[in-house]
């Protein structure tokens, strides 16, 4: 509640700021790795999502899944993230080598529900799980193009 009251406060410059997209992802993987998990970032070059909107989701989507390495995975793990696009959709992977699936079944949080709920307002899908051979995964799929089902 604080937050959202916070943003309908704000009144400095810091508030108008647009919502961060994937130009930000160096800065995020640079925190993460300050914070003590290594980040390893695969996109693919000179490439942006067509509108502002995916390009935040996106931005979102690996920002949630790197959290939830962080408070979850256990020591020493390490993450991936991987975006591509194909068939005019982009494919956001978030890979970890942590504890996988003993951090999945964890009550109480709600990134991996947010994830879902964001992927399924632009009509994309999402998958999320233990790998086979230990950590967890993230996968994400969008359409580039909004329609007006996904809108």
């Amino acid at each position: 509640m604080r937050q959202v009251l916070g943003v309908l406060r704000a009144d400095d410059a810091t508030s108008l700021r647009p919502n961060p997209g994937m130009e930000a992802l160096d800065e995020l993987a640079h925190n993460f790795a300050e914070s003590g998990l290594p980040v390893a970032l695969e996109i693919e070059p000179d490439w942006r999502p067509p509108n502002v909107a995916i390009d935040a989701a996106v931005y979102r989507i690996v920002q949630e899944s790197l959290t939830n390495v962080l408070k979850h995975g256990g020591t020493n793990v390490r993450a991936q993230v991987a975006i591509r696009h194909e068939n005019d959709q982009v494919l956001v992977t978030v890979a970890d080598d942590g504890r996988g699936s003993a951090s999945a079944n964890r009550p109480g949080g709600h990134g991996l529900r947010g994830m879902q709920e964001r992927v399924e307002l632009f009509g994309g899908t999402l998958r999320a799980g233990p790998r086979p051979g230990g950590g967890f995964e993230v996968r994400a799929t969008l359409p580039l193009h909004l329609t007006p089902a996904n809108r």
